[in-house]
């Protein structure tokens, strides 16, 4: 099979984002708020596997206390837009990209194989976090479909099959780059082949369909990778 696109998933994927991103923004902006919460990085881990988003996981530590409705849902909110302008413009510029991306994604380029993102996250974060760590590849990701756009995952697959329609690209001519299994389930739910690079988080996940599985892409050439994913014998 030929390979036409690559499609990109972003937090831990693309960059370690969680750890040296989200976190430390969600910490400043409750330090801001006087909310009293700090989390370190082992607790932050648990509730990535748990508690999807920033905003759902600070709810959960605010359940927890007595606090009225009205004054709750302020909170969220105010949160939700500090802890954002907080990662975009204090910590992304900051993050560097896992070993490996950019060299996977300037051979696609050359071989002409279309960029795309797909992800839980706000289309405004991915698009910040593209224009500061790979700004010269920022016009090939030909589609960024983040939570705006749909439900990633517990979809049926939903937005990675939006993602192929919009590139016109059939799903057997597709690869998934991933780092977790939620991501890994919603890209197999769309028939797509998926190589899962895990992290320090989400190392032990349920990468049983995975088409390959490993520590860094930095140790595969696109031509290898397409070999292993899209190879008659991987069908």
């Amino acid at each position: 099979m030929k390979l036409q696109a690559l499609i990109f998933d972003v937090d831990g994927t693309l960059a370690d984002t969680e750890r040296y991103g989200h976190l430390p923004a969600c910490n400043e902006a409750m330090t801001e708020l006087n909310l009293g919460i700090e989390w370190s990085w082992e607790k932050y881990k648990t509730m990535i596997q748990t508690i999807p988003g920033s905003v759902n996981r600070l709810i959960y530590e605010l359940d927890k206390r007595s606090m009225t409705k009205e004054k709750k849902e302020k909170t969220v909110k105010l949160f939700r837009t500090l802890k954002q302008n907080l990662y975009v413009i204090k910590y992304l510029p900051e993050i560097k990209l896992r070993k490996g991306i950019e060299n996977i994604i300037r051979q696609a380029i050359d071989q002409n194989v279309k960029l795309a993102i797909v992800s839980s996250s706000h289309e405004k974060q991915i698009n910040a976090l593209l224009k500061s760590q790979l700004v010269e590849f920022y016009d090939k990701f030909v589609i960024v479909l983040g939570k705006e756009s749909g439900k990633k995952t517990d979809n049926n697959g939903f937005l990675h099959k939006k993602c192929l329609g919009q590139l016109g690209v059939k799903k057997e001519n597709a690869i998934v780059i991933e780092d977790a299994g939620d991501g890994l389930r919603a890209a197999t739910l769309a028939g797509i082949s998926t190589a899962v690079f895990y992290n320090d988080y989400t190392f032990g996940d349920d990468f049983r369909h995975a088409k390959l599985v490993a520590p860094s892409i930095d140790f595969f050439s696109l031509k290898l990778l397409t070999e292993i994913c899209l190879s008659k014998i991987n069908q």
